[in-house]
């Protein structure tokens, strides 16, 4: 019987499962839809807003509601979950559970007859709805945390970013300061991404150490709790609350409990791995280290996956560094801007008819350097470089900016492109060791990684060879990866590394633009001008 791998990712709006072969085919994907499914929850794109300002949760029962109704559709749909070999998966980032006193007792006796809904909702929860990552309810617990540590940049260097409202250390904080009897009832506290294996393995599962880095409560290079972020953030209490020392990535927390062998029929020896966030499945089943994934939707997100160095990268207070889920040596630094697509779409609007072919035309006609000149958009205050809100325009005189009221016309769609790439190339260089290796690939998704224009621009600016993935359900894939990982590691005594696993195999991927040398080569230049235009632009605020 040839052996299967699913991957689960539990995202705000669905509850998905992708299974794999040993080869990485998908043989089966399918999800749950909270708001369809689902609609006795009331949710709207999955969440609940309020009561207070800024609140933003999910019904943990709607989860275990959706976790019974996706097995339930696997079994009608033909799926032998006997073969089933190893779990693991993805959850939405920065997401929190949080267990009553009797949580554990509860998910070590579970009766087959019986749904996960039907025992564990709400005794086994001492609160009832998890705050995700939209949250944005804790800016005083945010001021409280970086004022405890040192500042920003401290609470940066130490636990990969500053305080953010949605990471969970300061969400912990908040519970405890207006909750005090929930947080005494309060025996553990998942993320989502381990609540998910707690269901499987029959106990709470530990967190993961890619996922504990949205936290603001581990030391990112040492990825162990640190007592003054847990003390700021949940006090004395809040180690024996978050249980064991973070895990990596494709280690066995185990075997599946009788509950799913007696009511679905896995196999007793199915191995259950740590769930990881999103994002870091995302870049397990995209990349690995060596490679940067940019994704281009509403927001543009880079994640790059920094190999091992001597010398750690530099953190940044407007840039997240994750620990990387299956190479406890490297990290996977973050950036993410607000003015993605939005201003890409807005310069199309204005200029081009809201045409892309004519957004297109506009780029190709012009050359690397834009005659010229560079333009900056800001339609929303940005996170990058932060606060900063509106257009900004700029003749280079002498590698020198030189302000002026607007461009040509047809100057502005490459000059949006060229400044939103340049603004994260000189990141790109200032995060990474300084012996670190070359990046070799640069992977696009979401909605701009479909336009070919867009894709030859990266791949010249980025000097980077381009490529694309076939992978729809990058993180659950992911998830089936990590959860092949932990069953070939089992089958080798618990040794090897996933690059080991997966050997020379790309999954899915496409190259799809490659640089010119002659125009690279003029970009590479222009990473200090940007930097020049940038600094004038935050010197004279919104236009």
């Amino acid at each position: 019987m040839a052996p299967l791998f699913l991957g689960l990712d539990l995202s705000t709006q669905q509850l998905k499962a992708v299974i794999i072969s040993e080869d990485a085919t998908v043989v089966h994907e399918s999800a749950v839809h909270f708001d369809n499914d689902l609609p006795e929850y009331k949710t709207t794109n999955g969440a609940i807003l309020g009561p207070a300002e800024g609140e933003v949760t999910s019904p943990v029962a709607m989860w275990l509601d959706a976790m019974d109704l996706l097995m339930e559709g696997m079994k009608q749909a033909g799926i032998q979950f006997g073969e089933i070999a190893a779990i693991s998966g993805a959850g939405q980032q920065h997401g929190s559970v949080y267990w009553s006193t009797s949580a554990e007792a509860t998910l070590a006796g579970l009766d087959p007859t019986l749904t996960l809904k039907e025992q564990l909702a709400p005794k086994a929860f001492s609160i009832q709805r998890a705050p995700i990552w939209q949250d944005s309810s804790t800016s005083q617990d945010c001021k409280a945390l970086e004022e405890a540590i040192g500042g920003p940049q401290v609470l940066a260097d130490l636990s990969g970013s500053r305080a953010y409202e949605r990471f969970t250390g300061t969400q912990i904080s908040k519970i405890r300061r207006l909750e005090p009897e929930a947080y005494a009832w309060t025996s553990r506290v998942s993320l989502v991404s381990s609540f998910i294996p707690s269901l499987f393995v029959g106990h709470i599962a530990p967190i993961e150490v890619s996922d504990a880095s949205g936290m603001n409560l581990m030391n990112v290079l040492t990825c162990k709790w640190d007592d003054r972020l847990l003390d700021a953030c949940g006090g004395p209490e809040l180690r024996s609350k978050l249980g064991p020392e973070p895990v990596p990535g494709g280690t066995s927390l185990g075997k599946i409990s009788e509950w799913w062998s007696r009511r679905w029929g896995f196999s007793s020896d199915c191995i259950i791995a740590p769930f990881t966030g999103d994002n870091p499945a995302t870049v397990v089943s995209l990349s690995a280290p060596g490679d940067a994934l940019l994704s281009l939707g509403t927001s543009t997100t880079l994640l790059l996956s920094i190999p091992p160095s001597d010398e750690p990268p530099k953190r940044f207070m407007t840039s997240h560094l994750l620990a990387h889920p299956t190479t406890l040596d490297a990290q996977i630094a973050m950036l993410c801007y607000k003015n993605g697509a939005l201003a890409r779409e807005q310069v199309r609007d204005q200029y081009c008819e809201r045409d892309w072919q004519r957004f297109n035309k506009a780029v190709e006609s012009t050359s690397a350097g834009n005659n010229g000149y560079m333009g900056l958009y800001f339609p929303l205050p940005e996170i990058i470089p932060p606060g900063i809100v509106g257009n900004f325009f700029y003749k280079i005189e002498e590698n020198k900016p030189a302000p002026v009221e607007d461009l040509p016309g047809d100057a502005h769609p490459r000059a949006i492109l060229e400044s939103q790439f340049l603004s994260i190339r000189s990141r790109i260089a200032a995060i990474l060791p300084p012996h670190a290796p070359h990046l070799h690939r640069l992977v696009v998704t979401g909605g701009g990684s479909t336009n070919d224009t867009i894709r030859q621009l990266a791949a010249d600016l980025f000097g980077m060879k381009v490529y694309v993935s076939q992978t729809k359900e990058a993180a659950g894939m992911g998830g089936a990866l990590l959860a092949k990982y932990a069953w070939w590691r089992a089958g080798r005594g618990e040794t090897g590394t996933f690059e080991e696993m997966m050997g020379d195999e790309v999954i899915g991927m496409q190259c799809v633009a490659e640089p010119n040398p002659e125009v690279a080569a003029v970009y590479d230049g222009f990473v200090s001008v940007y930097q020049s235009c940038e600094e004038a632009a935050l010197e004279k605020g919104p236009k």
